[in-house]
């Protein structure tokens, strides 16, 4: 079985087809969910937040196979703005640019990165506890865990959904590194 670092890749990303838009509905609907799937969990295990268009990512070439995922539908055969664009339309990924060069890649979407975050303090006994947003992404408590490396931005729109359901408070710093948050019991 094929890999990328740690992570073993399904035995249908050497089948040619699978880099070929099929073009019976059914055949089509699956090999879109299982790319979903892929992207989604292969930047999960890699803890990758943003894949560039026009940057290299693992998932789009199959050296194996010599298949590679065209960068728009300019060219013939799949492109990876198809897959990304299902992803952004069920709330996966997100647009980060108007050309669409640059995709946020949510593996959990913002409500889940809130209940994933209130989850964990109160599992390990953070409430009324105040820390940096930099310590929630690289402290300690955090290590091993979904938010240790997360990207910032997610991280502050969970912190600010939970600040509208009262559930934490943000303080400004001097700087963005410096910004705190106290969660409520």
């Amino acid at each position: 079985m094929q890999s990328l670092g740690n992570f073993k890749l399904p035995q249908f990303f050497n089948y040619p087809p699978y880099f070929t838009l099929q073009p019976v509905r059914e055949t089509r609907e699956k090999q879109i969910q299982l790319w979903k799937e892929l992207i989604l969990d292969y930047c999960r295990s890699q803890k990758i937040f943003i894949i560039g268009m026009e940057e290299e990512f693992p998932l789009f070439v199959n050296p194996v196979i010599d298949n590679i995922l065209t960068f728009n539908r300019l060219f013939q055969g799949l492109s990876r703005e198809q897959f990304l664009n299902v992803l952004v339309s069920e709330g996966r990924a997100e647009w980060m640019d108007k050309g669409r060069k640059k995709c946020l890649i949510l593996w959990l979407r913002i409500q889940d990165w809130a209940d994933y975050i209130l989850n964990f303090v109160r599992e390990n006994g953070l409430e009324n506890s105040v820390m940096t947003v930099e310590e929630i992404r690289s402290g300690m408590e955090f290590r091993g865990t979904e938010l240790q490396g997360i990207d910032r931005g997610v991280l502050m729109r969970a912190l600010r959904l939970l600040e509208q359901k009262g559930k934490v408070a943000i303080f400004k710093g001097s700087s963005a590194d410096d910004e705190g948050v106290k969660f409520s019991a």
